[in-house]
């Protein structure tokens, strides 16, 4: 092997031996990668998704294991400074290189840079990690803490033991969660390279944006680390110009600054509001090059007394704009499994949904540089937990170095990103103090320790990033208030939860007012044809073992199930069930958001919870495991859209108020027309007008008395731009859908090419609710879910995912066609 001289790194990623000597196991596994994927492509486990399997594989945790390789290098190439860097070490190991400790490892989240210089030979070199037990390592460190830190409730589900996540620090939902299988993998994940400098090596590159009127200066900030004192040619080039120079060092960590002009500024949109483009900043040091893609904006978090309390908004390059978008968590629970291609579908999938916006959730990981890359291309704006999650951690010397070295890497690697919106301290961790009977009974201890650990996130953001905006807890009411925020939708970020978990009705997301919903959710079964992959024939029933254990929520399918009884009727078998579990979800989601957005300028966010999976599980997600659409995110695309219009009912649900939402950056001129429809498609006008609509408004368009509606009629309504083009369509139907008698409908597919795209033309002789097109090939419908009427076919085009063409012929074979009456 030989060092790459562009990079002048030599790439220490391949095959290497896995060893657990306690087990007799001697296998290979690529690296990066991990543990439980070297094991199933050597069939020494079972898929750990399928049935029960997670429990007879729990063994791999409870091991120690060893991944050793050798690698050879020349002369040349250890002719100069040498530094071993691994950027992700799953968690706790000991680096041996020829047989000589270099390094230990307990921190997942960090990058280790190893000075090697004079360890690496010219021939034959061996590299060894060695991998302690993490839960034991865990538990050594809670017992011996001198007051007890409880581990939160998601790791005791299913019959699993819990493991005090807390006090090491890996990603906390490898553990398990109310939605995820607990794996513990071990493993390396992104880079592994021997890196030769000169002098000095990069350590990080740093982007600031100040903007002005016609121009942006970009404050370029780079930390090299110099191994002796001398000097090193920098050069950063961007838009056409160059810095180049010859600059004296000092031994250790040196901080170089530039600042350069961008006049007349091309500016970086989020999604559905302008372009994105990005300048490539190139950073060259000594020949070690970087390179950065900035987009350039201003970024605001308006924070300030109104007159209900205080806003909480986002501005960017001057406008509010309201965030649209969803909660993310690691996409696979197997770290190997998660890809560029992977990201690109899911990634994709929530642009296509008109979301502008993700929040990195705080029991999962920072994500590989090729995610922020992407969002940055997409238009996603980034809400960023730190990754706390859901309780206590400790706050000893040893526990916040750890953290410091963590946060201030993950901060410098990331704040040059356009998407990057916000950094959050933690994800409920001041609401945990009131759910632990330890933290209850010692409040004042806790939050104490809590603050010790909080203050360092903000203060390393302040002085790092200093352009960002620190929030420190979601939910949180502001600095310093360490109140419960859970429950006050004055001020701050909300998460309401009591339409799940207190099994409060979807009507009940009209009694909050939030300023901006962060999370909130509901829960479906994954879609049939996943379910398919884990559980067999005998096993698909909601209350089986195997549909149990792929339900982490307690309670969860039983609240499916009731929640179901209250608006369907009870469906005639599993698979219906299924499917109208997931018209359910979509129906509760788009209940808060769609009431939300009409509450504008009051609420500026909903990011509900949470738009992907794991593994394959009953969840709160829009997607399934793999990227397949649920029907929710059908809705989504819908209750996003950037114009909409919405039905909200007044408490008494005596009549409604139609509300048009535009959140686009142009005013809008939509003509409305609000129909009442009865279940055999006979339709009639109620009220029909054409508004002017002004950019990032809600206004009230028409209202409307329900008791002039007849017993098997609902609201219809549609809206047009000026030009007639069909901008959307919506319903509200004032009783629970088991109340209608639903009619049969006779629904046709038919099928042809259109401009090269595959497109279906749906036709029904009787409304058709929630009208559900499915074929077997993975690919995405123009829309779907959606309210069918006679006399007006609606035609939709198919899409396949992952760059596959498919044959129309084999979409005509497989199409199914659903709707709600086929589930009574």
């Amino acid at each position: 092997m030989a060092i790459d001289a562009h990079n002048s790194a030599l790439d220490l990623s391949g095959h290497f031996t896995l060893t657990a000597n306690s087990r007799g196991i001697s296998t290979a596994i690529t690296l990066p990668g991990d543990v439980h994927g070297a094991l199933l492509a050597a069939d020494l486990i079972p898929d750990p998704y399928f049935g029960e399997n997670e429990k007879p594989v729990m063994w791999v945790n409870e091991t120690a294991w060893t991944m050793e390789r050798s690698f050879s290098a020349d002369a040349t190439d250890i002719d100069g400074y040498l530094t071993l860097t691994l950027s992700e070490v799953d968690c706790i190991a000991t680096i041996l290189l020829n047989g000589e400790v270099i390094a230990k490892t307990d921190n997942s989240f960090v990058r280790h840079d190893i000075d090697v210089t004079g360890k690496v030979r010219a021939g034959e070199n061996t590299l060894r990690l060695e991998f302690d037990i993490a839960p034991d390592v865990a538990k050594a460190r809670a017992d011996a803490h001198p007051f007890p830190i409880p581990f939160t409730y998601n790791y005791q589900t299913n019959g699993l033991k819990g493991i005090h996540m807390n006090f090491i620090r890996k990603a906390a939902c490898h553990a398990g969660w109310d939605w995820g299988i607990c794996l513990m993998p071990i493993g390396v994940y992104g880079t592994m390279s021997l890196r030769k400098s000169r002098l000095a090596r990069q350590e990080s590159v740093q982007v600031d944006q100040r903007h002005s009127e016609g121009s942006v200066d970009l404050v370029i900030k780079i930390r090299l680390h110099a191994f002796a004192a001398g000097e090193v040619k920098l050069e950063h080039t961007i838009d056409g110009q160059l810095i180049a120079e010859m600059i004296p060092v000092d031994k250790g960590e040196n901080v170089l600054t530039h600042t350069i002009t961008i006049r007349d500024p091309d500016l970086w949109w989020p999604a559905g509001q302008g372009a994105q483009p990005l300048y490539e900043l190139v950073t060259d040091l000594d020949g070690e090059i970087t390179t950065r893609r900035i987009g350039l904006r201003k970024l605001e978090w308006i924070v300030e007394k109104d007159e209900i309390d205080h806003s909480f908004k986002c501005r960017i390059n001057g406008r509010d704009i309201t965030m649209m978008g969803a909660n993310w968590i690691p996409a696979d629970a197997i770290p190997s499994r998660i890809t560029p291609d992977v990201i690109r579908d899911l990634l994709g999938s929530a642009k296509a949904a008109n979301m502008n916006m993700l929040r990195i959730w705080g029991g999962g990981q920072y994500e590989p540089d090729y995610f922020y890359d992407l969002c940055d291309e997409l238009g996603i704006l980034i809400w960023h937990d730190f990754m706390f999650s859901c309780m206590s951690y400790p706050s000893n010397r040893e526990f916040l170095e750890s953290v410091e070295t963590e946060i201030t890497q993950q901060v410098r690697r990331l704040s040059h990103h356009a998407c990057l919106a916000l950094w959050c301290g933690d994800n409920e961790v001041i609401g945990s103090l009131n759910w632990y009977p330890e933290t209850k009974s010692q409040k004042e201890r806790y939050v104490a320790n809590y603050d010790r650990l909080n203050s360092l996130l903000q203060r390393i953001v302040e002085d790092e990033d200093p352009i960002r905006r620190f929030w420190p807890s979601s939910p949180s009411l502001g600095y310093m208030d360490f109140s419960d925020g859970w429950h006050s939708d004055t001020r701050g970020d909300f998460h309401y939860w009591d339409v799940w978990h207190s099994a409060k009705s979807f009507d009940a997301y009209r009694t909050v007012n939030p300023r901006f919903a962060s999370e909130f959710g509901f829960q479906s079964f994954t879609s049939m044809n996943v379910i398919e992959t884990f559980a067999d024939e005998k096993d698909r029933n909601p209350s089986s073992p195997v549909m149990e254990n792929h339900q982490r929520n307690n309670g969860g399918n039983a609240r499916i199930i009731e929640t179901m009884t209250r608006y369907f009727r009870f469906p005639r078998d599993f698979d219906q069930m299924v499917f109208l579990s997931q018209i359910q979800q979509g129906l509760a989601i788009k209940t808060a958001i769609e009431y939300w957005r009409s509450t504008k300028p009051r609420c500026m966010g909903t990011l509900y919870w949470q738009i992907n999976d794991i593994w394959p599980v009953a969840s709160w997600s829009s997607l399934d495991y793999g990227g397949q659409w649920k029907l929710m995110h059908y809705m989504a695309r819908r209750f996003y859209s950037l114009v909409n219009v919405v039905a909200v009912p007044d408490a008494e649900n005596t009549a409604v108020t139609l509300k048009a939402v535009n959140d686009s950056s142009l005013l809008t001129n939509s003509t409305i027309v609000l129909q009442a429809v009865a279940l055999s498609g006979s339709t009639r006008e109620l009220w029909s007008g054409t508004l002017e609509i002004p950019q990032d408004t809600a206004i009230v368009a028409t209202e409307i008395a329900l008791p002039d509606l007849a017993e098997d009629e609902f609201l219809l309504f549609s809206w047009t731009n000026a030009d007639g083009k069909p901008l959307g369509q919506n319903d509200y139907f004032p009783k629970p859908y088991k109340a209608y008698e639903l009619p049969r409908p006779s629904i046709s597919a038919t099928w042809a090419e259109v401009d090269g795209v595959a497109a279906v033309t749906l036709d029904t002789d009787a409304t058709a609710l929630f009208t559900t097109i499915s074929v077997d090939a993975p690919g995405i419908f123009s829309d779907n879910s959606i309210t069918l009427i006679p006399g007006h076919p609606v035609t939709l085009t198919f899409t396949p995912r992952h760059g596959k063409t498919v044959e129309i012929a084999a979409l005509v074979a497989s199409t199914r066609v659903r709707n709600l009456a086929e589930t009574f």
